[in-house]
């Protein structure tokens, strides 16, 4: 079996006594999306949020690469080719969408704002956001405001902001949340593409979009992973069915 590109292993989090990671292990192996779903209040978010950095563990671990980043900030993570998108955007709206993609780019590293006006001059930082635009479809909005976008293009956006630092992995967070049906159309052609240049850890709540999308699924219910297996081990689970799949918000 390849190795994982991303390890959460035995990751504890509690707020007073609610236990919102109670011993999570699970991996992201080269080239998958691996899906992971939950009713409300499973503890998603938080697992995400100690993913990318914005949330300490108590206890456990998360290696990317093989190296531990428990300590390690959301700009470290990111730096070391971690790629995120958010359920709520983080984009600038009053911006163009070139300038979110230099944004992005230079954000990383702090001080945004002090280094922007050179970046937008800098020809090799220009090149590498065009590209990242052409990637996701976006090339010919460079000069759009980022507000005058649809929510689908958007999402495309934040995905082309997150391309530029080349990421080894991607963690997108509800990423259909708010498309129509033509828009997750759309984009789930587009993941299912780039899961080969990147593999993605998908938060999602579509369930036909997980369905198309997933080479593998985790249950997690109550801070903990019920099961993890692939679509059909997932739809066939009685435990899952009971716990998840059978709401009727389930989707």
């Amino acid at each position: 079996m390849a190795d994982s590109i991303l390890d959460v292993v035995d990751v504890h989090k509690s707020f007073g006594a609610l236990k919102a990671s109670d011993g999570i292990s699970l991996t992201l192996k080269p080239g998958e999306i691996h899906a992971l779903i939950g009713p409300n209040g499973a503890g998603k978010s938080t697992l995400i949020k100690q993913i990318a950095g914005g949330l300490q563990p108590d206890e456990g671990a998360v290696k990317f690469l093989g190296q531990d980043i428990t300590g390690k900030t959301t700009a470290q993570r990111a730096q070391l080719g971690l790629g995120r998108t958010f359920q709520i955007s983080a984009l600038a709206m009053g911006f163009t969408v070139l300038e979110n993609v230099v944004l992005g780019a230079i954000g990383q590293s702090g001080s945004v704002f002090r280094f922007f006006s050179p970046a937008m001059k800098d020809r090799a930082l220009l090149d590498r956001a065009r590209n990242a635009l052409e990637r996701v479809g976006l090339s010919d909005r460079e000069t759009t405001i980022t507000s005058e976008l649809s929510h689908g293009q958007r999402r495309q956006l934040e995905v082309a902001v997150a391309l530029t630092l080349a990421p080894k992995a991607f963690l997108m967070d509800e990423p259909m949340a708010g498309l129509g049906a033509e828009g997750s159309r759309e984009l789930t052609g587009f993941l299912r593409t780039l899961k080969s240049e990147a593999p993605i850890l998908l938060v999602e709540h579509d369930m036909d979009a997980v369905f198309a999308l997933a080479d593998r699924i985790s249950v997690l219910v109550y801070g903990k992973i019920i099961a993890t297996g692939s679509v059909d081990d997932i739809r066939n689970n009685a435990e899952v069915k009971t716990a998840y799949l059978g709401e009727e918000d389930a989707a």
